[in-house]
């Protein structure tokens, strides 16, 4: 059983957002804890979102594809009873372009349709606005790192 993953963000052609999104098992099999520490982004709010493909090659991490949708549901808050598995909201970069955040979300898993092993997961430049569709507009994708279990990690 899958305990913990990481992804390790690195800057894309559009930005230079870097550091660690940590992702632990909550209390009960329905939330995951998820530990946010990045720097070099700009002040205020940014989309965190899981795309579909744990591909981060493109220049643009364009090459993550869109947002991780198992479910075929509109875009939409992380709190909405409708959403993308892969819609996170938004993080809030501080007046040195660091986030140090603890979140919690329910509907992400380590296993089944909902996995998001092997998955990117993207910041984007923008704040997502939660209702826009397909992906709540944004932005450019300024991090970018795919989502492994820790031994796969450590092995890179």
């Amino acid at each position: 059983m899958v305990e913990s993953a990481v992804a390790q963000i690195k800057p894309t052609s559009n930005g230079n957002a870097e550091g660690t999104v940590t992702f632990s098992a909550g209390k009960d099999d329905r939330e995951m804890q998820v530990t946010v520490e990045l720097e070099g982004l700009e002040p205020g709010p940014h989309g965190l979102h899981v795309h579909e493909v744990g591909d981060c090659s493109a220049d643009d991490a364009s090459s993550a594809g869109g947002h991780f949708n198992p479910y075929d549901t509109p875009h939409g808050s992380p709190d909405a009873a409708e959403h993308h598995v892969g819609d996170m909201g938004n993080i809030e970069a501080d007046e040195d372009g660091r986030v140090s955040s603890e979140l919690a979300f329910r509907g992400l898993a380590f296993s089944g349709p909902a996995s998001i092993l092997q998955k990117a997961l993207v910041i984007h430049s923008d704040k997502d606005d939660l209702e826009s569709q397909p992906s709540g507009n944004a932005g450019e994708r300024v991090g970018c790192g795919v989502i492994r279990i820790d031994r796969e990690v450590l092995a890179e």
